[in-house]
């Protein structure tokens, strides 16, 4: 289908468009792309041989015979407009993946508003060990394969399916595991009510002899297999579950180790590799699907064997004795699971470096925000993130720093990475931990205090 086919990708350095990109170059695309700037990303690219050029570069488009461009590409883009121009076939980045869904005989999707990432990964771990030659697309980049993609067959694709403006209603799923359901996104959805209704369009286009997997501890989730036919599996920690926990324990590490109960009898023994009890949620989940596919040990391998995403809870290293980490939580129901996790750790003292996500959500969501991030001992707040907005929300960090201080006074807003590094290193102490989050670029402030020796 793609065999010889020029494809362009306007905005290619973006963690989903630079796996598609693999994709199509694997099914025989000669690709090109365009980015605003360079980085660890685009870089892996141009190693692949492919043409990445940064700026607007509308000659690519012109050579084109496809284009797929990102949702936060303007229509007054240069690129976009030489496209319309030469009425070119474009395509947004998630009608164009949905195309390719179709190509794969399972699609395995993995959603949910928290949690998807590691799940992915491990459900990917989980074939990768069995020997079953995925092709996975994710939305972090998994230790295992130092990429956010893999290109393997064409009998399974495992990828991470992102519910914002409607996304994953473009595929064609074989599968779907919905981790929860959360208000979020509400630039887009406005309120709950239309996020569950999304899921419920998402649900519907499974197969019926698919699968849905959901947590049964969810509460928003609790009616959203009304609208399929496919087959329903459950799982969380309550009794009336096809897949539960038991005899949970945790070690120093915050690793935990538990019993999975298949149809209330014991099914395997797993001992996870990476911290916070989220994961036997995200555990569950990924056992439940991959049970439908692969035997049982292999289930157990791939599960112990995994080692996260990158950002999420990272361990990046230490400053004078003082732990570093790293989290992606960007909603106040991640930071919460972030919190736990830091709580698991010894450590003295925790501050808290968050960069806001977007200045919808900060505004939405600023009294638990605040709620949550006073649980630290000390809290710096960077300056938002805007990603793809502008500020027409009336929010400002001081706003967040005035609701923090109602519950705890130590907290301030810092507006540079460089001037946050240098009040860390001032009055961190030693045995103290440090946690970076949220999803924009505040990891910078993590790598550059491990490296300031």
């Amino acid at each position: 289908m793609l065999n010889g086919k020029k494809i362009h990708f306007i905005g290619i350095g973006g963690v989903s468009m630079s796996g598609i990109a693999e994709m199509v170059n694997s099914m025989g695309a000669i690709v090109t792309g365009s980015d605003i700037s360079e980085s660890k990303i685009t870089n892996h690219l141009k190693d692949l041989g492919f043409q990445v050029l940064y700026g607007h570069h509308p000659e690519l488009v012109a050579e084109s015979d496809i284009v797929v461009y990102t949702a936060a590409i303007p229509e007054n883009d240069p690129e976009r407009i030489q496209a319309s121009e030469l009425k070119k076939e474009a395509y947004e980045r998630a009608e164009f993946l949905g195309k390719l869904t179709k190509l794969y005989k399972n699609c395995l999707c993995i959603s949910g508003t928290h949690g998807k990432s590691t799940t992915t990964g491990m459900v990917s771990m989980i074939f990768l060990e069995a020997k079953k030659n995925p092709t996975i697309q994710i939305g972090a980049i998994m230790k295992e394969i130092h990429s956010t993609s893999y290109i393997g067959g064409h009998e399974y694709l495992i990828m991470e399916a992102c519910e914002y403006v409607d996304s994953f209603l473009h595929f064609h799923p074989t599968a779907e595991i919905i981790t929860n359901i959360d208000n979020d996104h509400l630039d887009y959805f406005h309120n709950l009510e239309n996020i569950k209704n999304s899921f419920h369009k998402y649900t519907n286009l499974l197969p019926q002899n698919g699968y849905l997997i959901i947590n049964k501890d969810d509460e928003n989730s609790k009616d959203i297999e009304e609208n399929t036919q496919a087959k329903v599996i459950t799982y969380g920690l309550t009794n009336d579950a096809d897949y539960i926990a038991k005899n949970i324990q945790k070690n120093e590490m915050g690793h935990y180790s538990f019993d999975i109960y298949k149809h209330h009898g014991f099914y395997l023994h797993i001992d996870l590799n990476i911290s916070g009890k989220q994961n036997i949620y995200n555990a569950l989940a990924a056992t439940a699907l991959c049970s439908e596919y692969i035997e049982k040990e292999q289930i157990k391998k791939g599960l112990e064997k995994y080692q996260g995403v990158e950002r999420r809870f990272e361990y990046i290293g230490e400053y004078h004795h003082a732990k570093i980490y790293d989290d992606y939580a960007h909603h106040p129901t991640e930071i919460l699971s972030t919190l736990n996790s830091v709580k698991e750790m010894k450590y003295h003292e925790s501050w808290a470096i968050f960069q806001p996500h977007t200045y919808s959500r900060t505004k939405e969501h600023l009294e638990e925000f605040a709620e949550v991030l006073s649980k630290f001992d000390h809290i710096i707040i960077a300056t938002i993130y805007g990603a793809r907005e502008i500020n027409h929300f009336d929010i400002n960090e001081n706003m967040l720093v005035e609701q923090i201080k109602r519950q705890n006074q130590n907290v301030c807003y810092i507006d540079s990475f460089d001037n946050i590094v240098t009040f860390l290193k001032e009055n961190v102490k030693e045995n103290d931990m440090i946690i970076t989050i949220g999803a924009g670029p505040v990891n910078k402030i993590a790598y550059s205090l491990k490296d300031s020796h």
